[in-house]
This record gives C-alpha cells, sequence and structure tokens, in this order.
C-alpha cells in the first residue's frame, strides 16, 4: 500500500498547494489584472500571437515543457533512493519550479511576449543579455538535436510507435481545421479526435514499422533527419494549423495516461501485489556520482527545469488571452508535471517489480529492481531509462486488464508524442530567439527556422553517419538546464524587488539553492572533462561558468541597487 498512499497523499499536496500557494503568488505578489492589455491580444497576427482559450494553452504549455524530462529524470535518478526523488520532485515543483514558470510567464506578458533572454537587458543590463543568449542559444541547439535523437530512438526501440505518433498530424490538423475554420464545438470534436488517436495506437501494436537502413545512413539517423524536417514545417505553420490542436491533444493523451496508471497503482495496491522494490536511501550506487548536486541536476522537469522559462517567455505568453489565466498555465501545469514524475517514480520503484523480461530471463520483485540498476553505467543510456518506465507502466495497465504489449505501446506513444511537442516548440522557441537577437538576418521565419534546423544537422551528424553527434554536448546539459533555472530565477528576483516590497524574497530562495547547485555541477563536470582531456568540453564549459559569474553578480549588484515597491509596476504599454 506504499504506492497507493504516496500517489494519494502528493496528489492532494499538489492540489492543496495550487489553491493556496500558486493563487496567494498570482494575486498578491504578482497582482495580475486582466484590464492588461496581453501580448496575443496587442500584436495578434494568426500566426505566433493568437489569443487562446486557457485550457488548449495548458494543452500545448505543458506538453513542450514536460517532454520526456519528467520520465527519464526520475526513472535514473532513483537509483538514490525513492525517497530523496519523491522529496525533490514534491518540494521542488512546488516552492520552485511553479514560481520559475509562473514568473517567467507573466514578466513575459508585461514585456510584449519577449522572450526571458531579450528581457534580461530591461532588468538587468545589456552586458548580460549577451551572456543569457549563449547558454540560452546553447541550451536550444542541444534541445533540438537531442529531442529528434529521442523520438528516433523510442521509433526504432518501439516499432508499433511509429504510425499512431505520424497519423497524430494530420488529426490534430483536421481538429484544428473544425474548430477554427468552421466552429465545431471544442470538446466533442477533442473526444473524436483522441478516440481516433487511441484506434492507431492499437492498430500500431499489431502494425509495427520498422527503419531500415538508408544510403549508408543507420535508421536512427534517418528518423532524425525526418524528425527534423517535420520540426521546420511544424515551426513555420501558424499555432492554430498544428501546434495547438496537436498539443492538446496530447494533453489529453496524458490525462487519460496517468488516469490509467492511477487505477493500475490502486488495482494493483488492493491486490496486494504492488509493493516498493527500490530502497528508500541508496546514497552511494556503483559507478554513480555524488547524490548532491547530482539529484538536482538529473531530475529537472517534474521539479524545476530552465527550459520551462523558455516555453514559458516563449510560445506560451504569445498565445495568453488574459493574466489571469497564467496561473493555471504557468503554475498549474508545473504541478501536473510533478504529479506525473510522481507516477513515474511509482512505475520505476514498485511497478518494475511486478516483473522484467531482459536477455530472455524474468525477473520479480527486488530483483528485478537490483538487476536493472545493478550500476550506474547499467541504468543511464536512454533506452534504459525508457524501457524501465514503459515495463513499470504496463506492468501497472496489466492490473486492470490492458494487455502488456498494448500497454507498452500506450506507453511508448505517450513518450514519444511529448518528444515531438517539445522539438517543434524549441524549434519554434529557437527561430524567436535569433529573431529578437538579430532582427535584420532573421526576419523572415523561413530563414530562421531552416538556419535552426541547419545547425541541428550539423550536431547530429558531427559523429558520422550514425546520427547520434547531439551526444557530443548531452554531457553538458543537465548543468546548463539548471543554471537556466537559476539565471531565470534571478530575473524574476530582479523584477518583484523593482516591483514588490517582499515578493522577492519567494524567487530569490529558490534562486540562491539553483545557483549553487547547478554551479557545483558545473565545477564538477569542467574537473570531470579535464581528466578525460576532453578540450571540446572543457572549452564550452569554460565559458558557461564565465556566464554563470557574470550574470549573478551583475543580478546581486542589480538587486542592490534598487528600492522595493509597493505594487507591480503599471505595464502602461500593455494596458487597456
Amino acid at each position: 500500500m506504499d504506492a497507493l498512499l504516496i500517489m494519494v497523499f502528493s496528489f492532494a499536496g499538489y492540489l492543496i498547494m495550487y489553491k493556496i500557494y500558486g493563487r496567494f503568488i498570482g494575486k498578491k505578489v504578482f497582482k495580475l489584472n486582466d484590464d492588461n492589455k496581453t501580448p496575443a491580444v496587442e500584436f495578434e497576427d494568426g500566426i505566433d500571437f493568437v489569443p487562446t482559450k486557457k485550457e488548449v494553452i495548458f494543452g500545448h504549455h505543458f506538453t513542450s515543457i514536460a517532454g520526456t524530462g519528467p520520465i527519464v529524470g526520475p526513472a535514473i535518478a532513483i537509483i538514490w533512493g525513492w525517497v530523496p526523488a519523491l522529496l525533490w520532485v514534491f518540494l521542488g515543483s512546488i516552492i520552485m519550479g511553479a514560481v520559475h514558470d509562473f514568473g517567467s510567464l507573466v514578466i513575459s506578458l508585461r514585456n510584449q511576449g519577449k522572450s526571458i533572454s531579450e528581457y534580461t537587458a530591461k532588468y538587468i543590463s545589456g552586458r548580460t543579455k549577451l551572456f543569457f543568449f549563449f547558454i540560452v542559444f546553447l541550451e536550444l541547439w542541444i534541445v533540438v538535436s537531442i529531442f529528434g535523437l529521442v523520438m528516433a530512438i523510442i521509433f526504432d526501440m518501439f516499432p508499433g510507435s511509429v504510425f499512431p505518433i505520424w497519423i497524430q498530424i494530420p488529426i490534430a490538423m483536421f481538429l484544428g481545421y473544425m474548430i477554427y475554420q468552421k466552429g465545431a464545438n471544442l470538446t466533442k470534436w477533442s473526444a473524436i479526435a483522441v478516440i481516433t488517436m487511441y484506434l492507431t495506437i492499437i492498430l500500431g501494436a499489431y502494425m509495427p514499422l520498422k527503419m531500415p537502413a538508408v544510403m549508408g545512413l543507420s535508421p536512427v539517423a534517418v528518423w532524425s533527419v525526418i524528425l527534423l524536417i517535420y520540426a521546420f514545417f511544424a515551426s513555420v505553420l501558424p499555432v492554430t494549423k498544428l501546434l495547438q490542436p496537436r498539443d492538446y491533444m496530447n494533453a489529453h493523451q496524458l490525462i487519460i495516461a496517468m488516469v490509467l496508471m492511477i487505477l493500475g497503482v490502486l488495482f494493483a495496491s488492493i491486490g496486494g501485489n504492488l509493493q516498493i522494490v527500490a530502497p528508500a536511501v541508496n546514497p552511494n550506487p556503483a559507478e554513480a556520482p555524488p547524490l548532491w548536486p547530482f539529484l538536482f541536476i538529473t531530475i529537472a522537469c517534474g521539479a524545476i527545469s530552465g527550459f520551462h522559462a523558455l516555453v514559458s517567455s516563449g510560445t506560451s505568453s504569445k498565445q495568453i488571452r488574459r493574466e489571469s489565466d497564467s496561473i493555471f498555465v504557468g503554475y498549474g501545469s508545473m504541478l501536473v508535471e510533478g504529479s506525473l514524475a510522481t507516477l513515474v517514480i511509482i512505475a520505476v520503484s514498485a511497478g518494475i517489480g511486478l516483473g522484467l523480461v531482459e536477455n530472455g530471463e524474468h525477473f520479480t520483485g527486488v530483483q528485478a529492481w537490483t538487476h536493472h540498476y545493478a550500476s550506474w553505467a547499467a541504468a543511464k543510456g536512454l533506452g534504459s531509462k525508457v524501457a524501465a518506465f514503459v515495463t513499470g507502466a504496463a506492468n501497472l495497465l496489466s492490473a486492470i486488464g490492458i494487455p502488456g504489449k498494448v500497454g507498452a505501446i500506450i506507453m511508448g506513444v505517450f513518450v514519444a508524442s511529448f518528444a515531438g511537442t517539445t522539438l517543434d516548440s524549441a524549434t519554434r522557441i529557437q527561430r524567436y530567439i535569433l529573431t529578437e537577437m538579430f532582427p535584420k538576418t532573421f526576419k523572415n521565419r523561413y530563414v530562421s527556422t531552416a538556419t535552426v534546423i541547419g545547425l541541428a544537422v550539423v550536431l547530429i551528424f558531427a559523429t558520422g553517419s550514425n546520427g547520434k553527434g547531439a551526444l557530443l554536448l548531452w554531457p553538458l546539459f543537465g548543468a546548463v538546464n539548471q543554471t537556466l533555472a537559476a539565471m531565470a530565477l534571478i530575473i524574476v528576483t530582479v523584477y518583484l524587488r523593482m516591483n514588490h516590497k517582499w515578493g522577492w524574497i519567494l524567487s530569490a530562495i529558490p534562486a540562491v539553492f539553483m545557483l549553487v547547485i547547478s554551479f557545483w555541477a558545473i565545477v564538477l563536470n569542467h574537473l570531470k572533462f579535464g581528466d578525460s582531456n576532453n578540450i571540446l568540453l572543457q572549452s564550452i564549459n569554460f565559458v558557461i561558468i564565465l556566464s554563470v559569474v557574470w550574470i549573478a553578480v551583475e543580478g546581486f549588484l542589480k538587486f542592490i541597487s534598487v528600492k522595493p515597491e509597493e505594487s507591480i509596476e503599471e505595464t502602461a504599454p500593455h494596458s487597456v
């Protein structure tokens, strides 16, 4: 019953904190005002700036910030024990992640929908903006490249997911056509779209599509190229054509997948079959880096992730039609992501114990967990992380009568769908960043998007025809991502210091914590890169260290130079 109690108390905690803490920050600290005209309304263009219902934006925002993050992070961090993983997810998402996401979204709403790197110049300095741009550009370059690779690997691992994933695109576009062109009922046609999508999942389970090698390119490389071509078109299309309806569908897919897992936990617990088989605390697993600081780097999405600030200030702020909607979108979606991460922890700490088959051998109970998490090297690979979750989740679904084969495809499609939303959202956000930084060169969205895709292609083929070149920079990603979270919180803190007498404290404490943790991890990584004589990573990491120090110092100097005010700025340029 431990797994069931964890689920019930965690979910209750998320709901209570949304009702109390989230609304408190929105009303008392940021003083949200629906009389303020949002960028979506002021700059509506039918392409990027589109005022939209908060339920639809929630679907886009959540699926974009989540990706595979709240799945793969907890699925590897469980190696340090389920207690530290659960505590970080629960407390991190409420106190840090939700404040970070929500704050980044509100500031963007009050700055013409500009990205966080762009409004850094306003709240700190123009010099800081350049360093911030470097961190953001590096992060998005890795994200666009790696998530194409993630989906390619999932397609290769779970060929039954290929058909459902690709058929989602015409289904989503038809949904968008019915809603925006024909004025059809959103609830009715969303239900039809989701039912159709799940029928394709069942078909996919029995008609897997395996990609062969093509012209010397590995199957993973071929998929990566196809996915980047898709990302180009998804990024330049108006958000109402594909991005919004597809993400809205995926939000329904999330709800269904989570409900199925919740029922699985309930039925398996009642049947007495579900027990936590992972250790509560495992501070020194074989070959693993130290729990401090790397637990907080490994679990990003699900607790706090710098990438979320890019989504908040990139795509989502351009679609919010009222300031008050930002609580539901910014704060609420982070807590839902925390809920998903909690279910993932249950799947890989308890669900995996219901049965694991590897290399023809069958394991159950503690033996199953111990076999899969025998060492850091055994558990850290992408395939291993995804497999742990899919196996554990499919086992939970089997408790409610869903065949293991179908359950595995449902979860495989679930993971790949979220990776896809992150891929094209990151491509679109990178386009925004380039346009803001170099408006004359990248004013044309086709040119800027082609540049983003071209850079991703260069990276994925940096190691040859296997298409796994993005892994060259992947060791940088975790620390860079959490560094970005710390920097975003610094901006939020300075903003609140300027506009509120005491509200800055709510972001300052998380900012200091994340700055210490991320800088600690960056320094340890730098020593590691030096020991392995990796000049490339060491050089890039040195610039990251310099950027962090510069932004932290300038942020602190700006913080102490301004006087706190009693109320939020008037946001005159955007007032009705």
